[in-house]
């Protein structure tokens, strides 16, 4: 009766979470904690089921509304999403590049962290089309930068368009990372921006070797436009919070891929 009754009270306290989140653009667990009464661990239990669910999605420190396809949050939502992870899907990354490599990274808040573990490397060339990328290798390290112009879309700090696009394809690198907003088995690897995916089949053709860095709330999700294949890449980078099931349905589905869990 009492696992009954607590399990009564998990589900009312997580349908009030979801209306809390209809109210606000974001919630935090140190709040809902406080609200119900309950420990931080609880709270962090709750959004878990709710981003099963599809009904939510998680960042560091609470939770935002679950977008459709189409939609994607800005550069500034992004950058408080599951933190963690990306820094060391991020360390893991720094680790195949050398001094004086040509390194071009894709826009987004993963490949931010990158250039941040990447900025202690000499010499290199960074290739991009992330403003923030940029002004932080900038200030930050010895890297000569070619940061590609373009046409600047509002909200994510990057450029995108034909010249962006034309300025790609004459540069040769090392080594290019690109990251996705959804990946599936089915559908690959997916970005709610039409344009977006076109920036990264280009990118993804500079260089003998594709790197994706993604951490593991991106799988299972589909977005508006699928820019690539499992064969299309030759490593992935994830976290564990990968499911045994995927690990080896990608496995099975590539045998040239490298999947690196951190």
């Amino acid at each position: 009766m009492r696992s009954e009754i607590s399990q009564l009270f998990a589900e009312e306290r997580k349908e009030r979470i979801l209306e809390l989140l209809e109210e606000n653009s974001k919630i935090l667990v140190p709040e809902l904690s406080e609200l119900f009464e309950v420990s931080q661990v609880t709270i962090r239990g709750y959004l878990r089921d709710l981003e099963g669910e599809g009904k939510l999605r998680r960042t560091h420190g609470g939770a935002i509304p679950v977008g459709k396809s189409g939609d994607e949050p800005t550069s500034r939502l992004k950058a408080v999403e599951h933190i963690t992870e990306k820094q060391r899907i991020a360390s893991a990354a720094a680790s195949l590049v050398d001094d004086g490599d040509v390194v071009a990274l894709d826009t987004g808040t993963t490949t931010l962290e990158l250039a941040k573990a990447l900025s202690l490397k000499k010499r290199l060339t960074i290739v991009t089309n992330d403003l923030g990328i940029a002004s932080f290798m900038e200030d930050n390290s010895d890297a000569a930068i070619m940061l590609i112009g373009g046409i600047l879309r509002r909200g994510f700090r990057c450029t995108t368009g034909p010249m962006a696009i034309a300025a790609f394809k004459d540069i040769n690198a090392d080594v290019v990372f690109v990251a996705a907003n959804g990946f599936s088995l089915e559908h690959g690897f997916s970005t709610p921006s039409v344009d977006h995916a076109e920036m990264k089949r280009a990118l993804m053709g500079m260089a003998s070797r594709c790197v994706m860095v993604m951490d593991s709330s991106k799988i299972g999700k589909v977005s508006f436009i699928s820019f690539a294949a499992l064969r299309d890449i030759d490593r992935l980078i994830t976290d564990s919070g990968i499911s045994r099931s995927v690990t080896e349905a990608i496995e099975a589905q590539s045998d040239n891929l490298e999947l690196q869990i951190v």
